[in-house]
Parts: C-alpha cells; sequence; structure tokens
C-alpha cells in the first residue's frame, strides 16, 4: 500500500460541520451550507487529503420571499445546518433541520454523486441530528445538553407511532458554557459511541471533543474527552465531527475548527482505541502532518478561476448563489465566454441583491478579480465584486440618474445597510476589480481596487476588518454582484473570473 502526507488543516477554507463516511474504497463528505444555493454539498476522497464536490444534494431547499431574497430579512445563518450522512443497505441517507423552517429533512438516493434524492419533510427541529441504524430500526440523537431520541419509520418516512422518543441523556452541566452538541452517533463492535462538542468554562476553556459510550442504547452511558487541542490557535478548539476507518481498518476523525473571518476549518486527525474509546490525536494533540496508507490521487481546488465558457447554462461545483437563484436573470450562454447578470428585483443593500454569485475564499491570503463590460447598465445599477459576510465591503460600478458612471466602494455601516465609504468618476465601458484577502494570522483584512487596463491597479475606499459573524454564520465568500435601485431590465457580462491563492505558510 503507498502512503500519503496529509497537512493539517485540509483546507483553510469554510468547510463546517462535516460528516464522513466509506462506502468501499471512495470517502464522501458533507457540510453545512445554509444560505447558498444549490445547497448540502457532496465532497469524495480517496484518500481524505484530495477531495471534489461531486455534487449537491438540492438545487434549492424552499421556494418563499425568505429563500428568493426578495423579503429584506433572507435566511442568512440558517438554513440547511449539520447534516448527518449513512449508508445503508445499498442507500445514502442524510438528515438536517432547517432553523427558518422549523423543518427536519431527509434525503435518500441509490447513487450520492448523480442522485436523484427523495426527499421527506418532517415538522420540528431536530437539532444537530444523527442517524443511527440498529437491527432493523432506526433512530435520530440530537439536541443540545439533553440529548434526545426518537425513532423513525423503517423507510424514514416520518417519526414512528409508539416508537421510542425520550430523553437519552442530560450531559455534562458543571462549569460547562456550551452543553453537548454536534451529536455524531455509531455501533461499533457492540458498543454505542456518541461524539460531541462541548465548551467548558474551566481548564482550557475551549471547545473540545467528548464521548459517551453505552452497551445499551437506552442505557447509562459513561463520558470521556477524547481530544481537548487547538493546534496553536488562539485557544480554538478542534472538535465536532466524524469518526471513521479506511479500507484496511485504521481509524481517523475528521473534525473542524473556528479560524475567524475564513470561516470554519476541517482537520484529519488519526485515532486511537485505548480500552474501547477512540482517543483523536496523537497523545492528545492535533498534528499538522500525518502519513496515511492510502493511494495519491490528483488534487484539486476548492475555489477556481472561470473564464465562463459553457455549452449550457450550467456552473461549475465550485459555484453557489446566495440564496436561491432567479433562472431568468443569469446566463453563460447568451454571451459566449461572458457571465450575465441581469437586474429585476430593486433593492439598495447588496445583501438583498438576488443573484450574488459566491465561491469561498482560502488563507492565508487570496484574491479574485474580474473584467465586467457595463455597456447595458442602467440609472441606478451597482454591480461588481462583494466580500460577503454581515460585514461585508464591495468594489463596483454605480450609474448615476444622469447616466454617469462611478466606481464606488462600501461597506456595511454597522446597521446591515450599505454605506458609501468611495466614490470617483469612471468614464470606460470595461473595468477592472479586484479584492485581495489576508487571513494570515488573523489579519483578517479585504483591500479594494479597480484599474482600466487590468494592469495598473488602485486602491479604493479603505481596508475591510473582517469579521465572523453569528448572523450569517458563514466564511467570507468571494462574490459577483448585479443589482438595481431605480428600474428593472438592466444587465452587465462578465468577461472571466480569476482566482489566485498563497501556498499555506510552512
Amino acid at each position: 500500500m503507498s502512503k500519503i502526507t496529509l497537512t493539517n488543516p485540509i483546507f483553510w477554507s469554510d468547510v463546517p460541520d462535516v460528516d464522513v463516511i466509506r462506502v468501499e474504497d471512495t470517502f464522501y463528505m458533507v457540510s453545512t451550507s445554509m444560505h447558498s444555493m444549490p445547497g448540502c454539498p457532496v465532497m469524495k476522497s480517496v484518500n481524505l487529503r484530495d477531495w471534489e464536490t461531486v455534487s449537491y444534494v438540492y438545487d434549492t431547499l424552499e421556494e418563499n420571499s425568505a429563500h428568493q431574497l426578495t423579503d429584506g430579512k433572507g435566511i442568512y445563518g440558517q438554513g440547511q445546518w449539520a447534516t448527518s450522512l449513512r449508508y445503508h443497505n445499498d442507500t445514502f441517507y442524510l438528515c438536517f433541520s432547517s432553523n427558518d423552517m422549523k423543518q427536519f429533512y431527509i434525503y435518500q438516493t441509490k447513487d450520492i454523486e448523480k442522485g436523484p434524492w427523495t426527499r421527506t419533510v418532517i415538522d420540528g427541529i431536530f437539532h444537530d441530528p444523527a442517524l443511527l441504524f440498529d437491527e432493523g430500526r432506526v433512530f435520530v440523537i440530537y439536541g443540545c445538553g439533553d440529548i434526545r431520541i426518537t425513532e423513525l419509520n423503517a423507510d424514514l418516512s416520518d417519526v414512528k407511532k409508539h416508537g421510542v422518543e425520550q430523553i437519552l441523556l442530560e450531559t455534562a452541566k458543571e462549569n460547562i458554557g456550551l452543553r453537548c452538541e454536534g451529536c455524531h452517533a455509531y455501533k461499533i463492535n457492540g458498543v454505542y459511541y456518541l461524539l460531541f462538542i462541548e465548551w467548558p468554562t474551566d481548564g482550557n476553556a475551549r471547545r473540545r471533543q467528548v464521548c459517551y459510550r453505552s452497551t445499551d442504547l437506552l442505557g447509562d452511558y459513561e463520558r470521556k474527552v477524547v481530544l481537548d487541542d487547538d493546534m496553536g490557535y488562539q485557544n480554538k478548539g478542534i472538535a465536532q465531527g466524524a469518526i471513521f476507518d479506511t479500507p484496511n481498518h485504521e481509524w481517523y476523525a475528521m473534525l473542524f475548527q473556528d479560524h475567524d473571518a475564513v470561516g470554519r476549518i476541517p482537520y484529519v486527525l488519526p485515532v486511537e482505541w485505548q480500552d474501547d474509546w477512540p482517543m483523536i490525536g496523537v497523545n492528545g494533540e492535533a498534528p499538522k502532518y500525518l502519513e496515511i496508507n492510502l493511494p495519491e490521487d490528483e488534487s484539486r481546488p476548492l475555489v477556481i478561476s472561470d473564464d465562463f465558457e459553457y455549452e449550457s447554462d450550467r456552473l461549475a461545483l465550485n459555484w453557489q448563489w446566495n440564496h436561491n437563484p432567479d433562472q431568468k436573470l443569469w446566463s453563460v450562454t447568451e454571451r459566449l465566454g461572458f457571465l450575465r447578470l441581469k437586474t429585476d428585483h430593486l433593492t439598495n443593500n447588496v445583501l438583498y441583491a438576488p443573484n450574488t454569485l459566491t465561491q469561498r475564499t482560502e488563507g492565508p491570503t487570496c484574491n479574485g478579480t474580474v473584467c465586467v463590460d457595463l455597456t447595458n447598465m442602467k440609472n441606478g445599477d451597482y454591480a461588481g465584486l462583494i466580500a460577503l459576510q454581515s460585514n461585508f465591503g464591495t468594489v463596483g460600478i454605480s450609474q448615476k440618474e444622469n447616466g454617469d458612471r462611478y466606481v464606488r466602494m462600501t461597506m456595511n455601516n454597522g446597521e446591515g445597510q450599505e454605506q458609501i465609504v468611495e466614490e470617483q468618476a469612471y468614464p470606460d465601458q470595461h473595468v477592472y476589480l479586484k479584492i485581495d484577502f489576508d487571513f494570515e494570522n488573523s489579519v483578517d483584512l479585504a483591500q479594494f481596487y479597480y484599474s482600466a487596463n487590468g494592469n495598473d491597479w488602485v486602491q479604493v475606499g479603505k481596508k475591510l476588518q473582517m469579521k465572523y459573524t453569528l448572523d450569517h454564520f458563514m466564511g467570507y465568500r468571494i462574490g459577483l454582484f448585479n443589482y438595481a435601485t431605480q428600474e428593472s431590465g438592466g444587465f452587465v457580462d462578465f468577461d472571466y473570473f480569476e482566482y489566485t491563492r498563497e501556498e499555506r505558510s510552512s
């Protein structure tokens, strides 16, 4: 068996709430995507180092004004959270709750890479759920602090009448700020293991991974801390995620760490079974480098450049829309080699601009550049690039009431509204725009530029101090936007999106 070297974190980017399973020689992973569409990304790997996004579970979760971003609020920080992924009897199952809909969603398919998925919706929120198949029965274990268990029908179509539905265990309370949540449930060698994250107020006072175990699903559980380490990063513990084995029966965990503005980033860590406890790390610490007995594979980028040369209006899987897209308002085929973004719904705030097209950002530093054809803008339109989180920053072109155009940089004014930081007259029909992101050592700064020729760059506005805030609950993304404030029907054409990233520090 060949060996590979894996460097943690495997992504310096926002891939949170991970769940991982292995089916034969392939690992599959799902993570949280909340308000980004298509949603619930599915990634696969043969070696735990090189991952590829192969599909999404749904194009849109719901069709309503909040999900379509036309209600003035949206579903920021809501939508799909903390998905549980399982494979049972030749079928893939996953489930999650949506806080805005107050519903529990279950999807299943025979083909996780191609679908189709069938969907079941159950009223109520099952917070951070974990599916558990056990001797012909199926359960969902969920909650924060007081952990509950509910039995489902064998086909997962609904809660089972007269089935198990009760408190399963009350997790530790003493010196705990955030009690156990983020459940991952397993039955291994006849023992039930429930993995959680908790946040104590004593000791290191950081997130840590804990395990409860029992030989009886509904019986008494023992408890043990199985990882308490931050890998030297600001006392932010690595926790919450899955355990799984390789084809040659070596065990690993995939957990994540809060990493400020870039988001929540995943780590692959070894698991050693000690007295039948899954102890994570090496001597209690998360290693930066791992030698793994798995095959080499091609490395595929998480974030890509794009020249928008497509044969149909179906974008690369690296792209996601901010909320549901309006399919009538974008195209990569109306003008070949260009992304066309049209306006319709009027707004004065980029956070509520439909059809903002986004990708993740990555550390330590990265930048995104676009060239935009402005010819068909209408008065009141604003188009450009956004560093997208609640505390956003934009750079773009605004067309005034008299038809004159200005390059503009804006920020959140602290109350969720878009505030103009700087404007300068811009007479040309094309503009180049760029945002630089710096996440090195938690600098978390974004800087904004424009150019008339793509070579000579002018900084505009001021640097944005990026902040990870819980109202969006997502790492910064870079987005391409175009919205109207006065009249609909204008459009801009993005010639390309060019992305560069500095390799990680040693």
